[in-house]
Formats: structure tokens, C-alpha cells, sequence
């Protein structure tokens, strides 16, 4: 019915759309990102017609400066342009946090021709915005140019490394259209709304009643199930954005590619986890309700004392169970089995570890990747989200985040 082929370079693969950044000196030292080629803190994406766009945000009670704005515009409105800076988050800054995103479009206007123009920011809360150095950036950013991997690049706080993807989707009747998107996240990753910044463009003719509940779906599938510290940032955004110039559209082939990509931006967000060295999948089965199999699974992937066994690559299955026990859902010990991969390693029938099993659990920890099952035995009923483990890095790289 169609297909998915993986592409490269992001965002430049869309019709109809730009994008780059530059640097105006509030990212003063790239290396402090992992990455020695950073050089941009302000970046844009822009679309030559107007878009229709879908929103997902944080479930944080105080919501940034650009949701804020973001949301002042009117239901259904259209768009041609995203503005993203790091290194400030414009959060917790009262009505001046939205008058200066008001000051610096008002100037964006002066050089390009722009509709309801939208922000998001990233970095450090309780600031206001550079105007002058944000607004600096207009006279030196290229805005016909294509370089997904730059604006990918800018738009990093803690981010080791740049998040960016790309679908072209071919249906069988030749036809055809592409998504791409980018994305930053490494801490304050929690299963709670958005959990990080991402932008996916696309050239499908998507109808607008289509795109909140397509995105819904795909946001819930993604970065709702991945924890990397259990905490929930001011900022965190999710937008669609779709010019529909390729003409082209299938709503299931459509679904099928933002939830694939999504999903794989949300294992890379994982994998750069502050200080991270292991992707886990927490499984719970045979719960009575997925309501009590997502308590649970959530549980396990934003528990500090399971993180830190990963961490020790400690194959103590107390943690798991204690866990799957206190967070409240219908549970029997002599019903609970837990996996690790393959690996039966608690069960009524075997509740202690013997050397041969707990060598084997050992080998398992010391993978990058692994899975977690855990069977609670009383029902149908399953979830799955995602976590990593916590390091002394994490630890480090936090204590240090303004310095």
C-alpha cells in the first residue's frame, strides 16, 4: 500500500521549506555541548506558503514565554515561520516574556514578509530574552537557505549530539510525499506531554482536521513514554507544520511515518540522556487495566533506585518488584514474573537468584540496549515506555548547568 524509505538531511528534503541558524553569542562556548562544530544558538524554519500546524506542550502548570504567545493566536491558525534560540528558556518571565517575543517579531517583520509568525526556547529559567543579540541574528541569517543539520545543531543545550530525521513516503499509485523533522532533548525528560523540543515539516497535503489527532497519537506512542530524570521542563514543544505542496496524501501511510519518526527520535533522546549509557524498555504485561500497566511501566522508567542499578549493571530484581509495588496498581508476588530479555529472573518458583541465572542477568545489564518484562499476572493488559539509566555524569552535568 506504500512505503518508508529513510533519507538524509532532515529538513531539506521537504518542499517548499528553509532552514539554518547563526550564532549571536549566547552560546559563548560550543565544546560544553560534546560537540566541537556547534557555532549557531539561533535558528529558523520557513515555509514559502503558509502552513497549517499542530501543537503538542508541556503539562507543566508554568508554561513558558512561547506557549504562551504561541497560544494568544487564534484556533486554527496558519503559519510561515519558527524562530528557536537556545541558552534561554524565556520561562518564568511574566508578560515581558511575551511582549519581547512580540518586540522581536515585530523586527523579523521589517526584514521578511511573515504570517503569525511563532517561538520556542530552550536553556536556562527565569531570563528574559537578548533582544538586541536574538534580533542581531536577522541580519546575518540566510533565510532561502537549506541546512537542516545547522538548525539541528543550534538548537542543543545539553545534547551531545544533533537530532534530526527524514521519511520519503511512496504510495502504490506512484505518488508521493516527505517528512523530516528535528529535535533536542537530553534532561528533564519525563513521560508528561512534549518532553523536549521537536519540529517536523511536512510537504503531504494533510487536511487540518487530520493533523491534532494524528499528532496525538504519534506524541503518545514517543516521547510521552520515555523518562530520562522524571522531570517535566517549562517549554517542552512538539509542532507539525504542513505546506501540503507535494499534493500527495494517505492518512494511514501518514500516521505510520510521524510515528516512526518520532519514535526514533525519542530513542535517540534516550541514548543522549544526560550522562546515559543504557536504553531500557520496561514491558508490563498481564495487568488489569493498560491504565494500571502505564502506572506501573512509568513507575519502573522514572525510578531513581532502578536507574541506578542499571547504572551498576546490578541485575537486583527487588528494585524492579518494590517498584511495581509501590506504584499502586493490583499486583500478587506469587503471580509476578520478571524477564530480562529472554531471561526468567524472578518468578514464586524461583525468587532467588542462582549463579548460573544471575551470570546470565549480568551479561544482560551490560548491553546498551535491553528489555525489562514485567508479567503481573492478573489480566490482559499491557504498556511499554522507556528510560535509561543515571550516572555520576548526570549528576555533574546538572550541578553545573548555568556554569
Amino acid at each position: 500500500m506504500f512505503n518508508i524509505t529513510k533519507i538524509e538531511n532532515g529538513l531539506e528534503n521537504v518542499q517548499g521549506f528553509f532552514c539554518g541558524a547563526t550564532n549571536v553569542g549566547m552560546r559563548t562556548n560550543p565544546a560544553n555541548s560534546g560537540v566541537s562544530d556547534i557555532d549557531g544558538d539561533v535558528a529558523f524554519i520557513r515555509s514559502e506558503i503558509p502552513c497549517d500546524i499542530a501543537s503538542v506542550f508541556t503539562s507543566n502548570t508554568f508554561q513558558a514565554a512561547p506557549i504562551k504567545h504561541f497560544k494568544k493566536y487564534p484556533k486554527d491558525f496558519q503559519t510561515d515561520f519558527v524562530l528557536i534560540n537556545a541558552k534561554n528558556a524565556n520561562a518564568m518571565t511574566g508578560e515581558k516574556g511575551i511582549e519581547d517575543i512580540e518586540s522581536i517579531m515585530s523586527t523579523l517583520a521589517k526584514t521578511q514578509n511573515v504570517l503569525n509568525p511563532v517561538m520556542s526556547s530552550t536553556g536556562v529559567i527565569g531570563y528574559c530574552l537578548p533582544i538586541d543579540k536574538i534580533t542581531s541574528a536577522f541580519e546575518t541569517l540566510d533565510f532561502n537557505a537549506k541546512n537542516s543539520h545547522h538548525a539541528a545543531r543550534a538548537i542543543m543545550t545539553t545534547d551531545s549530539f544533533k537530532k534530526e530525521l527524514a521519511y520519503k513516503v511512496e504510495l502504490d499509485n506512484g505518488e508521493h510525499f516527505n517528512i523530516a523533522a528535528i529535535c533536542k532533548g537530553a534532561g528533564m525528560i519525563n513521560p508528561a506531554m512534549a518532553t523536549m523540543l521537536c519540529f517536523v515539516i511536512t510537504d503531504a497535503d494533510i487536511p487540518k482536521s487530520d493533523m491534532d489527532e494524528i499528532l496525538s497519537i504519534a506524541t503518545e506512542g514517543s516521547f510521552n513514554r520515555i523518562s530520562v530524570d522524571g522531570d517535566t521542563s517549562t517549554n517542552d514543544t512538539v509542532m507539525l507544520l504542513a505546506n501540503k505542496t507535494s499534493g500527495n496524501y494517505h492518512k494511514q501511510a501518514f500516521q505510520e511515518a510521524l510515528n516512526k519518526i518520532m519514535f526514533e527520535l525519542a530513542m535517540l533522546i534516550l541514548k543522549d540522556g544526560e550522562g546515559a549509557n543504557k536504553l531500557v524498555a520496561f514491558e508490563v504485561t498481564g495487568a488489569k487495566s493498560e491504565e494500571e500497566a502505564k502506572k506501573a511501566s512509568m513507575a519502573l522508567s522514572n525510578s531513581l533506585l532502578v536507574k541506578t542499578a542499571l547504572f551498576g549493571e546490578d541485575p537486583n530484581w527487588g528494585r524492579i518488584a518494590s517498584t511495581i509495588g509501590a506504584s499502586g496498581i493490583a499486583c500478587d508476588d506469587e503471580t509476578l514474573t520478571i524477564h530480562y530479555d529472554d531471561l526468567l529472573i524472578y518468578s514464586s518458583a524461583f525468587r532467588e537468584l542462582d549463579t548460573i541465572r544471575e551470570t546470565k542477568a549480568y551479561a544482560i545489564m551490560k548491553q546498551e540496549s535491553f528489555k525489562v518484562t514485567c508479567d503481573i499476572g492478573l489480566g490482559d493488559a499491557s504498556y511499554t515506555s522507556y528510560g535509561c539509566d543515571l550516572s555520576y555524569e548526570y549528576v555533574k552535568i546538572n550541578a553545573e548547568y548555568r556554569t
